[in-house]
Formats: C-alpha cells, structure tokens, sequence
C-alpha cells in the first residue's frame, strides 16, 4: 500500500495538510525556528531550505524576492496540493563543538580591564583608551569564530581567562550560496541581508547564553572575530567583491599593500554591527594572512604557539575553505583551498553537518553497513567523518573504483534502508571534487620546499569535522597525504580557541601581526599543472607520495614564490 505525502525534515514526518504552511509543520515536529514578526514575513528570520516537492508549494510572495530557488520563509510558504512529499531544512541548528584540547596556559593580559571601578578599554600603548563605565561584576569577552558553515563561539571571563560557556550553530547565510564566491556574488545582488542574518542568528544564540548563565549583555566589553577573508569582511558590512575577483583581496588587505594601514585587522563598536553585547564593546577583526587565507587560519597559528613540535609541520584546516599552511623552519608558505561544502553536508542528497543525528562513523560488516550517530539516536544523516568512513569501505570492499562509480552499475547504494538513506554516483563526484581541491593545496605546498609528505614531523588538523576523522581512512581515499598516522594532530575548532587566545593577550595580538607579515602566499591555480593534479586528486586513491615540481620559466618551483 503505497504511503500518503508527508511535510518531512530530517527523516520526521507530519501530515500534508493543504493550507498549512511550513512553520505550522515546524511547530508539529517541535523545531525552532526562528521569527520576530509574528509570523507576517518582514523579518526574513525564518528561512528554510525546502529539497524536495517545493512544486506543491504555494509561490513566493514577494516578502520572499530576496531568497534564491530552494529557500522559502516557513511563515509564507503554504502547502498548495497534496500529491507529494515536501521536505525542508532549517538554517540554523545547534551543532556539537569540537574544543581544542588544552594546549600551554594562555596569556592573560586582556586590553579591556577593569581600572579604580570602571571598565575601560587599552590601546596599544597601554594607556586607557575609553571608559565604558561602572563593572558589572564579571568582565566578560567574546571569541566569535565565523565559518562558511558553522559559527562557534565563546564567552571568556577576562579577569581568569577561563571560558565561561560556548555553542556552536550553522551559518544561517547558507540561502546566499554554499561557498564564499556564491556569497560575495549574493552580497552585491542583495547587499546587507547576509550581515543581518549572522547578526541575527549571533544574538539570538547569545540571548540563550546570557539567560542560561545569569549573564548581562554589558558585561561583554570586548569580541575578537576570526573567519576567512569573506566571512569576516561579511560580519564587519565591508565590501567583499574585491574578494571574489582577481587580485582576491579584501579591501583592509589592499589598503595594508598601499602603506596606509598598519595590518589588516579591523576595529568597530559593537552598536555598530548590533552585535547584543556592550554597545561601546570594541569588537577586532583578527588579521587576515593574504587572500582567501584568512583570521581563521591566523588564529589556528595563535592556538599552537608554545606546542613543542618538530619541523617540517603542516597545519590544514578543512571547512568549506580550507587552508593550509606549511613550514620548514626557514620559510612559511599559505593556501586556501576552494573544497566547497560536500564534506560538511552541502550538496550531497543525505549529508548534514555535525548535529545529533548525524553518521559519524560507517563500517561494512557481512556485506551491510554498520553506524554510529552523533547523539547514538536514529539517524538522519551523514557528516563529514561518516562520508570519509563510507567511501573508505565501498573501495575496500569493492563495491566502488576510483574515480567513484559503484561496482554494480547501479547509480546509488543505501547506507540505511529503513531511514531511505542513500549515497549516489553524484554525491561521489561532489567529495572527489572536494578532496581533489584539499590534495591540490598540501601536494603543492610540499613540493615548493622540496618535501614529501613522509618528512612532515607533524600534520595538524583543525577543525571540527577533522576532530572525528578516521585518519587511515582518509589517508587511503587520498583526504589527506600519506604521512605517518602517529604524526597527525587533531585540534577541533582551534581558531576558537585562537580567537580566545587574542582576546586575552595584547601582546598575542602585536605578534600576529608581525607573524602574518612573512608568510608567503601561493595562488594555486597559477601553477602550471594545477589542473592534471586537480584531475589526479579526484581519485579515491592514495595521494602520489611526492610531485614532481614543474619548471617555471626555468626556476624550480621550490624557489618560486615570495622571497622570505
């Protein structure tokens, strides 16, 4: 007997009622989501992703003109016929955090401190800058980390150093495009709507925070704010288009070329950004490295200071932009690496990002996948780390070539029959992509200095979908060079705790800037085989265990680049 259409998220399903709109479906399945308008679409809070059946949808009024096709606001979006499943997802789930562990003691010699009663704000020279008024107990700061993905964020008692609390959620910006080129391109179509989404989602998380830890807004007297070149710009309202067009820099990096700025960190007042904290809160951008490398990778660096390890050492940090950054003592060479989002749940039919209910991990067992969810409850997904497990297992087993296509001939294999999850031909092609992007990044850092991946002393992974990586595993899909697995680090979100890092220190903060200054950039796709590496990377193999570097111009690649 062939089932009735249901409204479906995330596997749950409720009855297609036509009339309904999909906040009364949310409201039935118990979701949050978010709206300040009573429901009447002028606050555009409550957008969802709608992927699969948004024919039988009512069409979008014209409180909806800013949202691309596939996003809907649940409030004016109504079930117009009953004939098929509709499935939605909302933007903004709170997701797990993956700290970083607990590294060497942080500085703590915060600029925002607390002087004969008053609170007030340090420059660089140590003299009171402002006076923000009278302490309100607790001095509190924010670490704000800004993914293309996910946004993590801290509250920091400055006096102690200790973290007050944390959460983690999905940037809700996901309805201007799943990569940073689609997001500058929908910032200039529709300026200001993916700023005021972050500022949003950002506030409503903090009014959780403040109500769950007895905590008042004023108490928040200082934010660093760390993302790539994009995302930092976007929570700062400054023009990204220089980004996505060549030279692809942001317009502080720009003005640090021209000689008339000192470094490219930013410095605004938080009633500036309306970020719900202290109106006078000063609210610093981290600097940026060059490029796409942005405060998030700078930030990674602040983590590891102190860490005893030898050289050479790579750091990747894997996201939707991931960058990597490697040195062998003398020199230090950068990349961002285009992944795109498959890896963190975009584009692929059943993947989600780490929330509960996500495949963490995949093994194949008598011919039948076996799982592990995030929260051990039904799942409704696969991450990151499970996607790395599943096509680790279809090669080992067989059931899958290289280059991605099922042993069978079939176009998709089921992962759980009874939740209807499956994994396609197309999803394959969407991680072989990805993977190629992150395999191009580290194979050409490693060549210009004349290194295999078997003489890294150490591969740092931040991130945290790299938190829950089975490294062999990724190491055998070619995710991640063929270094030694003992020798591969795993930090979680280390450019939270980066960002924790600057927001206690001035000091921390000076050699940043410093450091950033001498680290040499590489444009990836400047290389001369870019695109046969590219096309090598997209196998489900082994990654080559060391290039051969082409000639430019008759110099070796290794000496190519930006002098040190």
């Amino acid at each position: 007997m062939e089932m009735a259409p249901d409204l479906v998220h995330a596997g749950h399903r409720v009855p297609l009622v036509p009339g309904r709109t999909l906040f009364d479906a949310a409201d039935e399945l118990e979701l949050v989501v978010p709206a300040s308008c009573r429901r009447s679409g002028r606050c555009h809070e409550c957008i969802v992703e709608v992927t699969a059946g948004g024919e039988a949808l009512t069409a979008p009024g014209p409180e909806e003109a800013f949202l691309r096709p596939g996003y809907r606001l649940a409030c004016r979006a109504g079930v117009e016929r009953g004939d098929t499943d509709i499935e939605f997802a909302v933007l903004r789930r709170r997701l797990r955090i993956f700290m970083p562990p607990d590294g060497p003691p942080l500085e703590v010699d915060p600029a925002a401190r607390v002087i004969e009663g008053r609170v007030r704000l340090l420059g660089d020279d140590g003299a009171p800058l402002d006076d923000l008024g009278p302490a309100l107990g607790r001095l509190l700061g924010m670490a704000l980390d800004v993914g293309t993905t996910t946004v993590v964020l801290e509250l920091v008692d400055l006096a102690s150093g200790e973290a007050l609390a944390a959460a983690a959620f999905e940037n809700p910006q996901r309805f201007g495009g799943s990569d940073v080129m689609a997001r500058i391109t929908y910032d200039d179509e529709h300026p200001g709507e993916l700023r005021r989404a972050l500022r949003r989602a950002l506030n409503h998380e903090l009014t959780r925070l403040y109500a769950a830890w007895g905590v008042d807004r004023h108490q928040v007297v200082e934010v660093v704010v760390v993302g790539n070149a994009t995302m930092r710009d976007l929570a700062f309202s400054l023009d990204v288009a220089p980004i996505g067009r060549t030279p692809y820099r942001s317009t502080t990096e720009v003005a640090w070329r021209a000689g008339e700025t000192s470094s490219t960190a930013i410095e605004r007042r938080a009633h500036e950004l309306g970020f719900l904290v202290h109106p006078r809160a000063r609210v610093w951008g981290a600097p940026l490295i060059a490029c796409h490398v942005g405060a998030d990778a700078a930030a990674d660096l602040v983590a590891m200071d102190g860490e005893p390890a030898g050289l050479p050492r790579m750091l990747v940090d894997v996201g939707t932009n991931t960058e990597v950054i490697l040195t062998d003592g003398q020199r230090t060479l950068a990349c961002s690496c285009p992944a795109g989002p498959a890896f963190e749940g975009g584009l692929i039919r059943h993947g989600m990002p780490g929330s509960e209910g996500a495949i963490e991990s995949v093994r194949s067992v008598d011919g039948a996948f076996v799982v592990r969810t995030i929260g051990d409850v039904e799942p409704e997904g696969i991450c990151g780390s499970g996607l790395v497990d599943l096509l680790a297992e279809l090669r080992r087993t067989g059931a899958m070539n290289a280059r991605g296509g099922f042993a069978d001939g079939t176009s998709e294999v089921t992962v759980v029959p009874e939740r209807r999850i499956t994994f396609s031909r197309a999803d394959a092609s969407h991680l072989a992509q990805a993977k190629a992007a992150n395999a191009v990044g580290m194979q050409v850092l490693l060549r210009m200095l004349g290194l295999a991946a078997a003489d890294l002393a150490r591969l740092d992974l931040a991130g945290g979908f790299a938190s829950s990586l089975d490294v062999p595993n990724a190491i055998a899909i070619g995710f991640l060079p063929q270094v030694h697995p003992e020798r591969v680090v795993r930090h979680g979100n280390a450019s939270v705790r980066g960002a924790k890092a600057l927001l206690l220190s001035r000091a921390a903060r000076a050699r940043l800037a410093a450091r950033v200054a001498r680290i040499e950039h590489v444009e990836l796709e400047a290389e001369p085989d870019f695109f046969e590496l590219f096309v090598d990377g997209c196998r489900f193999e082994p990654l080559a265990a060391a290039a051969t570097p082409p000639s430019i111009s008759g110099i070796p690649a290794s000496t190519a680049g930006i002098p040190a």
